[in-house]
């Protein structure tokens, strides 16, 4: 049973800081691009950013580039998002997400999902 586990979300001032780490088991983790995702209340769920199984290649969206960093820990399993300068329009529902599809912003091409994390960045 493939199992992913957001943790670290929670609430922060503007220009605070975060890190959220997803814990996945259950899968070959290491052969795995991971994902995060996020879905702001009335909102779509929007692509974040996107790490390879190798770590080698990274993509984000425009919203956080310069802000946000992914890695990953496949000793540990686990995939990291670092946030900076957070905003309160950062403001949402936090996903990670693994596709065996290599590179992609886009849900469809993502197999499993996490339960999601809040993260509430305040004024």
């Amino acid at each position: 049973q493939v199992q992913l586990v957001e943790s670290g979300g929670g609430s922060v001032q503007a220009e605070g800081s975060l890190r959220l780490s997803c814990a996945a088991s259950g899968l070959a983790f290491r052969v795995f691009g991971m994902g995060w995702f996020r879905q702001a209340p009335g909102r779509e769920r929007d692509f974040v950013a996107h790490i390879s199984s190798s770590g080698s290649s990274t993509n984000y969206a425009s919203f956080v580039q310069g802000r946000f960093t992914i890695s990953r820990d496949n000793a540990k399993n686990t995939v990291y998002l670092q946030m900076n300068s957070l905003k309160p329009e950062d403001t949402a529902v936090y996903y990670c997400a693994a596709t065996g599809r290599g590179l992609s912003n886009t849900e469809r091409a993502y197999d499993y999902w996490g339960q999601g994390t809040q993260v509430t960045v305040s004024s």
